[in-house]
């Protein structure tokens, strides 16, 4: 599966703007500030039928205008998808495959699947749990339908027991027959979800460990855990305990919405002892985890977004990912850096298929 053609209209700092790539590496080139990583969202969009950076689709707009479309030629066992993707102020997001309309978003996600590497994953290190859980949603997400509609439809139920307790807490009643409609709902969509990151995280651990050793010449050990309320028991159970708790707190205490993904480096939080190249390292090595999990679970290769993987690593280092990623392991693969001599280096050197794309003033150019 690749990106063959891509148009973006009123999208990000792109007025208008047509690029035809190639199926193995594309190189996107120029200084910061000037649109690179917008290429890639683009491309994330269309796939996921949202951005990589933030869920507000108004902010996607260009400057001074009312809407944006993306529109791209995605190919797939030999077969091409036309993908349009539109926004306007005034109107919900409109996704179409071939002219037909999707009446959910949902049923695009998977179909052609992306895998993004960001300065924007420090996020996942630095932030709370919710980051992390949204990481194994976008891992689970694009191989399996069933766990996207469970995870929405927790969200839901969840909603609505958290907005229940505060009924119950204003009015000074309690009902706990009402209550536990909400809870057969949690236990049914969130044992499935728990069941699926359980399985996902056990399965990636070991894979993660192979790409971090192959990244990184240090030699840590890293480790990655699972913690979730529903290990530790009956969920059911779990949840009639804590009625208490929640009528006072006023929302719910257990579930999935609270699980968590441990990061360590030699049986210590990353966070805390990890250096900003070696958390880089982790973070990398998480995501071609990620990206080898999704290719055999959807049985092809994503897309690859390597966004600035210079910051932060030395030439070597980024030798070595490059290096790694230009193997037959991996499908088609952007990448943007500052430096055009230092890309075109490192890619010859390899003998590798490759586009360069160098933009200036909102002008993507191919370089020859």
């Amino acid at each position: 599966m690749y990106l063959k053609k891509l148009s973006l209209t009123n999208f990000k700092n792109y007025e208008q703007t047509d690029l035809e790539f190639s199926p193995k590496i594309n190189c996107i080139v120029g200084n910061n500030g000037v649109g690179k990583t917008n290429i890639l969202d683009a491309i994330h969009y269309i796939s996921l039928t949202k951005s990589f950076f933030n869920n507000i689709d108004s902010i996607s707009i260009r400057h001074g205008e009312d809407y944006f479309i993306i529109q791209g030629t995605l190919v797939r066992d030999g077969e091409e998808d036309q993908i349009y993707c539109a926004f306007h102020k005034l109107k919900q997001k409109a996704l179409k495959k071939n002219s037909k309309e999707y009446q959910r978003l949902s049923d695009h996600v998977g179909k052609y699947p992306v895998v993004m590497i960001s300065p924007a994953d420090s996020a996942i290190i630095s932030e709370g749990s919710e980051e992390r859980r949204k990481f194994l949603n976008k891992i689970i997400s694009q191989y399996n339908a069933e766990y996207l509609d469970s995870v929405l439809k927790y969200n839901k139920a969840l909603q609505q027991r958290n907005k229940l307790l505060k009924d119950f807490k204003s009015s000074g009643t309690f009902e706990n027959e009402v209550l536990s409609i909400w809870d057969s709902q949690l236990v049914k969509y969130g044992s499935y979800v728990y069941k699926e990151r359980d399985v996902l995280v056990n399965e990636l651990i070991p894979v993660f460990q192979e790409y971090y050793s192959m990244i990184s010449s240090e030699k840590e050990e890293v480790t990655l855990s699972y913690r979730s309320h529903l290990s530790e028991g009956d969920f059911t159970e779990a949840l009639q305990n804590s009625v208490d708790k929640d009528r006072i707190l006023e929302y719910t205490t257990v579930g999935i919405h609270k699980d968590d993904l441990i990061l360590e480096m030699n049986n210590y939080p990353v966070k805390s002892l990890g250096s900003q190249g070696q958390q880089k390292s982790y973070l990398v090595a998480l995501k071609l985890a990620k990206f080898d999990y999704i290719k055999r679970k959807a049985g092809l290769a994503p897309i690859l977004l390597l966004d600035d993987i210079f910051d932060k690593f030395d030439a070597e280092r980024v030798e070595q990912i490059i290096r790694l990623v230009g193997n037959h392991r991996f499908g088609q693969i952007f990448i943007t850096d500052t430096h055009q001599s230092r890309l075109h280096e490192i890619l010859a050197s390899h003998k590798t298929e490759y586009k360069l794309f160098r933009i200036n003033e909102n002008i993507v150019e191919e370089a020859i």
